[in-house]
């Protein structure tokens, strides 16, 4: 709807009324063709009726509505008009295209929002400070967040419901294969298959390592730091069904016999720089995989891989 024509100063050119309300055009748009201005409230509320222009009966659909020309939207923004707060004692007048930004400033405004100064520091509508309660709206409010932490806990309790669900159909899962692959070895042969490519596939994502201090190695690492560099691991997208095995290879009682005690590792240590080394990332400590150093002497390399940790010299 336009705007009440009587709080205008000053005469309004018959132009810059809307046919429809007859008051001065809000937010305008015109019909493509004839090129009449209407509000675009009352022009969207007259098309839901009838998908005619109201002045000339040409056909119009809401699409094809378009906005006035800028020439008529500067004669709008120099009219002035009086606040919409009048009535509640304001006596401003203002340009057409400031007054949004002055209502929202408008010390008069019946709903300008404002800080309650009784205590609980909500922000409520001017008019409404008289019939405010601070413990009652206090007491809303948690009821509010007791609600949502309610919901909450439903949906958790739903989520633990199917997620433990899933594990056990998880676990169905893995009963099921396990049967069949040892009723069927092509099974057991195509499991492996698809292994060794996960075990690929992440070997080829890891970042090279360079190690420039050898007798930096912890050959002795303890649980705490193991379970680090395992952490690191998982993160890395190391295949879970290797993730063990090269944990338990972080260990010199699990290496091979090249490197199975200091003696060996410092009669070896010139082969060192033959190791393919992958870095763990972020950490001081590397991944030596067997199916990237077939080049190294067996008693130097295991299945599926050997996992080097270091107190520093690692990049």
């Amino acid at each position: 709807m336009g705007y009440e024509i009587n709080r205008f100063q000053g005469d309004v050119d018959e132009e810059l009324l809307c046919p429809i309300c007859s008051g001065v055009l809000e937010e305008p748009l015109q019909a493509p063709q004839c090129e009449h201005a209407f509000c675009s409230a009352c022009i969207h509320e007259w098309l839901t009726r009838q998908q005619t222009c109201p002045v000339d009966r040409n056909s119009i659909t809401p699409n094809q509505l378009q906005p006035v020309p800028r020439i008529l939207r500067n004669l709008l923004s120099r009219l002035y008009i009086a606040c919409d707060n009048a009535s509640f004692g304001c006596t401003a007048i203002v340009k057409l295209d400031l007054l949004q930004s002055h209502l929202q400033e408008c010390d008069h405004n019946p709903k300008k929002p404002i800080h309650c100064e009784q205590g609980c520091g909500l922000i409520i509508p001017k008019d409404e400070v008289k019939e405010h309660n601070c413990v009652r709206e206090l007491r809303g409010l948690v009821q509010q967040q007791q609600g949502k932490i309610n919901d909450l806990q439903t949906d958790v309790a739903e989520l633990k419901l199917q997620q433990n669900e899933t594990k056990r159909e998880v676990q169905l899962l893995k009963e099921y294969m396990r049967a069949m692959r040892v009723s069927n070895p092509r099974i057991r042969e195509l499991q492996s298959e698809m292994e060794n490519d996960d075990v690929l596939r992440w070997v080829a994502s890891l970042q090279p390592a360079r190690v420039n201090r050898w007798g930096g190695m912890i050959s002795t690492p303890d649980a705490v730091l193991q379970a680090v560099i395992k952490r690191a691991l998982i993160e890395s997208g190391c295949p879970s069904h290797i993730v063990n095995d090269l944990m338990e290879n972080a260990h010199e009682r699990r290496w091979p016999t090249g490197l199975s005690t200091l003696e060996t590792r410092q009669l070896n240590r010139r082969q060192y720089e033959n190791y393919v080394t992958k870095r763990i990332p972020g950490k001081q400590a590397v991944v030596v995989m067997a199916c990237e150093n077939q080049h190294v002497a067996e008693d130097m390399i295991m299945e599926p891989g050997l996992v080097m940790i270091f107190a520093h010299g690692v990049e």
